[in-house]
């Protein structure tokens, strides 16, 4: 059978299509599927998996220890660029894995990160002592950036230092920076897009309405007139005070005039 220049440019398509469809995708994990294949040490290289969070998709980077480095997608756009900035800020390659470090699932499920180790060496001290301040920050609270400053013990460096530390949080979400606020009750989201905070805000049910609301009224503490406690309005023992009980205060110093003492949970600043 004889064939024409015309039919070898027809047939030319069918052909290609015929051999895309003898070849099938890499896994997700094939570079870390060769590394471990030729023995390459773990010990030299870090894995990083994808997760779905109540913000969007995260990017999580991890060496056998603990976790190294975390972005949302919508602060990266793409897996290539996770890696880039990982390395960038490391040293070290992240590649691509599917088995999660342990204990992240249920960190990110239940919002409770300060047991997972988190390797935060790249960051100077006082920005390595706000960031672990932050860590002890209970799901569905928020505490003001004077309160992560005292814990830290850098209260002498001011506000724009904690701002400054939490914007350089290279562990998006598992430092959970949108649970700060300045101490007008405004959330200090230095380390979000706005949106992604009100996100993660709405996630753990804290209603912001209603702290605004407060702000409004320049409150910044609720006190028991049953207990004569004094809280941070998030706090689980100030979301208990029934409203005929709630007592507003604008200072912790008005609150220790009228009696009331510091709550020994959310420890309130007392001056």
């Amino acid at each position: 059978m004889s064939t024409n220049d015309e039919g070898t440019a027809s047939s030319q398509p069918d052909l290609e299509s015929a051999l895309a469809g003898l070849t099938t995708p890499a896994p997700v994990d094939f570079g870390l599927r060769v590394l471990r294949h030729v023995g390459v040490s773990p010990q030299r290289y870090d894995q990083y998996v994808y997760l779905q969070t109540d913000a969007g998709g995260l990017y999580v980077a991890f060496s056998p220890l603990a976790v190294t480095g975390a972005a949302l997608e919508a602060m990266v756009v793409s897996a290539e660029m996770f890696e880039e900035v990982h390395w960038s800020r490391t040293r070290r390659t992240a590649i691509r894995a599917t088995t999660p470090f342990p204990g992240l699932r249920p960190a990110l499920r239940t919002g409770r990160t300060k047991a997972l180790p988190i390797d935060l060496r790249g960051l100077d001290e006082e920005q390595r002592a706000v960031l672990e301040a932050v860590r002890t920050v209970p799901r569905g609270q928020l505490r003001p950036v004077g309160w992560i400053a005292r814990e830290a013990g850098v209260a002498s460096a001011g506000e724009a230092a904690v701002v400054a530390a939490l914007a350089a949080n290279p562990v998006t979400l598992l430092v959970p920076c949108h649970r700060i606020t300045y101490e007008d009750g405004s959330p200090c989201d230095a380390a979000y897009l706005p949106a992604t905070g009100r996100a993660l805000r709405a996630a753990e049910d804290i209603d912001m309405e209603r702290l605004a609301a407060l702000a409004g009224r320049n409150v910044v503490l609720l006190g028991s007139a049953t207990t004569h406690i004094y809280c941070h309005p998030t706090c689980a023992h100030a979301r208990r005070i029934t409203p005929p009980h709630q007592r507003p205060f604008h200072s912790p110093s008005e609150a220790r005039r009228a009696g009331y003492r510091a709550c020994r949970s959310c420890r309130p600043l007392t001056v």
